[in-house]
């Protein structure tokens, strides 16, 4: 392993390259890059994380082309592709 990779996480968030360090969540990665709208409600509403813990769900995005994965709980890994509603 490089030191680089040790140091750094490259992931795609929304199609834009992100390097974060290593045991950053995905919620934090995307809000890192300034994305606040992580989804939107039924009615259309913005949603983004509230608990920080999981128990809410409002964080859901769609990672490696699995929808609904809750970002607050997922570390980023390399090569991580990631999909918000923004």
């Amino acid at each position: 392993m490089s030191d680089a990779s040790a140091e750094s996480i490259s992931l795609k968030i929304n199609g834009d390259d992100v390097s974060v360090p290593p045991g950053t969540t995905v919620a934090a990665a995307i809000m890192m890059i300034g994305t606040v709208r992580f989804r939107r409600s039924v009615t259309g509403e913005p949603r983004g994380p509230l608990c920080g813990m999981g128990i809410c769900y409002e964080c859901r995005v769609t990672i490696d082309g699995h929808p609904h994965t809750k970002s607050c709980q997922l570390p980023c890994r390399d090569g991580m592709d990631v999909k918000s509603d923004e």
